[in-house]
């Protein structure tokens, strides 16, 4: 168990290696971002001086260097626009992030759970076909586009909430829709065909031979087993949640982590970036790896394949 304990550490470093080193040169394709720190009729001069202060004159791989020997001990450098420490800001903003993804955790499961059963129980009937409609239509609707519906219609139209921002529950109902819609559906659709194969085993069919109510084996024998593989996907989730926040965030405006990474993206912040980017795979990594070890104590056939 220590030796997959062990090796599965290794890949999470290695991911995180990897998902720093492809943003660092990708976002380095964005340009020189010196020029959006300077007023436009700035002298060649001034530049060339402020992109030696910045040490943005300096070869790439120097760049790179540098940066991965400050990662490594969790300096990612100081934003180009506010000097403040990179990490220290997207960590500012993290707890407003964590409230809108576990906010949109709850909510999906709260529907999809209820919306799983019932298309398993009433297998090939109307209500199925809605729910596997619902399910593919959940998946394939960007949520930038359903966010702008869903403002346009209850805070344009009907005026009930508002356009975007934060500081209240109020304010985080529309981001926490749009962003529990694709794991309304995903979960909604695992749920159902976890709970067709659960429903076929013969304890299932002994207790409704017993006379056991209907609502007590989709409650009680069917969910209970039906809930262990629905964890594990709930602990992958929240990491893609709090990617696919980057997105909602800065539709509605919400002050998390993912919309200050879409502002600093915008301005070519880089620090603050790589250190949101960091987080973010850290978080995802970290959730991978208690999941496998934890199958792996579960199940000792894992860890020996």
């Amino acid at each position: 168990m220590l030796d997959y304990v062990i090796k599965r550490t290794g890949q999470v470093v290695i991911v995180l290696f990897l998902a720093l080193t492809t943003v660092f040169f990708i976002i380095r394709l964005s340009g020189d971002p010196t020029a959006l720190f300077l007023p436009p009729d700035a002298p060649r001069e001034q530049l060339e001086e402020f992109r030696k202060k910045l040490g943005f004159d300096r070869p790439l791989y120097v760049q790179y260097t540098e940066f991965i020997m400050g990662a490594v001990q969790g300096d990612f450098g100081n934003s180009l626009r506010t000097r403040e420490d990179a990490l220290k800001m997207v960590l500012d903003r993290i707890p407003a992030t964590f409230q809108l993804a576990f906010t949109s955790l709850g909510l999906s499961l709260l529907i999809a759970i209820p919306i799983g059963i019932l298309s398993a129980y009433k297998r090939n009937s109307l209500l199925d076909q809605t729910g596997v409609a619902f399910t593919v239509l959940g998946q394939a609707l960007p949520s930038f586009w359903l966010g702008l519906i869903l403002i346009y219609l209850f805070a344009v139209q009907l005026k009930w909430l508002p356009t975007g921002g934060g500081g209240s529950l109020i304010h985080l109902i529309l981001p926490a829709m749009t962003l529990a819609a694709y794991s309304v559906a995903r979960f909604a659709r695992f749920t159902r065909s976890t709970m067709l194969d659960v429903l076929r085993k013969d304890y299932i069919r002994t207790a409704k031979a017993s006379g056991v109510p209907t609502y007590k084996i989709l409650s009680v024998y069917a969910l209970k087993n039906t809930l262990i593989p629905i964890i594990t996907l709930v602990a992958l989730d929240l990491g893609v949640l709090l990617g696919g926040a980057v997105i909602v965030e800065a539709v509605f405006s919400w002050p998390g982590m993912g919309r200050l990474l879409m502002q600093s993206l915008l301005n070519r912040d880089f620090p603050v970036v790589m250190a949101g980017v960091f987080l973010i795979a850290f978080i995802y990594s970290v959730m991978n790896f208690v999941v496998d070890v934890l199958y792996a104590y579960v199940n000792p056939q894992i860890r020996f394949k």
